[in-house]
């Protein structure tokens, strides 16, 4: 490999470090909308968010992107291929994780729910000031592992087009015929990002300390 070939790999490392980004701030906020309905009062309400999570995690990615990026078209709904990558991993992400925050937020002992209630909290102040904080600190290492998929789910980009990593180390790869080099060397990228995202999990495990509450 060139160094040229070495930097047009670092511009797709680049793009799909990008797209990752985008699809976890958009997936993880509707992520923890989900887990929140999921663990609603009202029945009908928990139930039809569960359908609906079960259903979204049914569905492989690559079907779930083929739908924004060709089905949409039919009804008139045109989405570039980064944006429909982008809300395709959101869709994804969204659904995985709704049950990582639901299972945290119940994980929250009920012994704070009734201390918060016992000091005059309304709903929402519990939630925001008691629940949210310890769900967040329990969820946070399965939620930052998830992330890291993300970024490797990325590579779904090169079947609508995207000129992400796995993209352009095929364009290389036809041109040099050096298939092996390339993808190795492409999945060399991977893996740093996956080894620097590990690194960071095992130092947030040995920092057992989380956040007493949440900014008011």
């Amino acid at each position: 490999m060139t160094t040229d070939d070495l930097m047009i790999l670092l511009g797709g490392l680049k793009l799909s470090a990008w797209y990752a980004v985008l699809s976890i701030a958009t997936g993880l906020p509707l992520g923890l909308v989900l887990g929140l309905l999921g663990t609603a009062p009202s029945r009908l309400v928990r139930w039809t968010t569960l359908a609906v999570v079960e259903l979204l995690r049914g569905l492989p990615l690559l079907v779930v992107v083929y739908l924004i990026y060709f089905g949409l078209p039919s009804i008139d709904v045109v989405l570039d291929a980064g944006p429909a990558l982008v809300t395709g991993l959101a869709i994804s992400a969204a659904a995985y994780t709704s049950e990582i925050f639901r299972v945290g937020i119940l994980d929250v002992p009920n012994g704070q729910r009734e201390a918060a209630r016992s000091l005059g909290l309304t709903g929402w102040h519990e939630l925001r000031h008691v629940v949210l904080p310890q769900a967040l600190s329990i969820v946070r290492l399965p939620v930052i592992s998830f992330a890291v998929l993300i970024f490797q789910y990325t590579a779904i980009g090169f079947a609508i087009g995207l000129p992400e990593l796995l993209a352009r180390s095929y364009g290389i790869g036809s041109v040099t015929f050096d298939y092996l080099t390339v993808f190795l060397v492409a999945g060399g990228f991977y893996a740093a990002v996956s080894i620097v995202a590990s690194a960071l999990i095992h130092v947030l495990r040995r920092d057992k300390s989380g956040p007493a509450v949440l900014p008011a």
